[in-house]
């Protein structure tokens, strides 16, 4: 089986950094720590068949078929498969207004 090298983005990193900080905010820094273990184990396991990751709808409904997801409820962990290499470019709560933040992160859109 096909090994992939799993690369976070610094955004990604800093939406995982986020998450944590607001789950222990809201809840409890031992609830943060077990969440962002959870988050970080299932990002870890890409390496192995990274394409079982199914294509975000808000990008599937525009043709677009190069990014994938899993999903942790509620944050969706998206990324793209290059070559050798699993491309995590995106952490977030997929209540939130999830076209926008692609938009923003993947294409560079404008913030409003």
């Amino acid at each position: 089986m096909k090994r992939y090298e799993v690369v976070v983005t610094r955004g990604a990193a800093s939406d995982l950094q986020s998450i944590f900080e607001f789950v222990r905010e809201a809840d409890s820094a031992a609830q943060a720590d077990r969440l962002l273990d959870k988050l970080e184990a299932l990002t870890g396991t890409l390496n192995q068949a990274p394409e079982r990751g199914s294509f975000p709808k808000e990008l599937a409904n525009l043709g677009i078929q190069e990014y994938r997801q899993v999903i942790h409820k509620p944050y969706r962990i998206i990324y793209r498969i290059m070559g050798g290499r699993v491309v995590v470019y995106l952490v977030a709560d997929g209540r939130r207004d999830m076209a926008t933040l692609l938009a923003q992160r993947l294409f560079g859109a404008p913030t409003p």
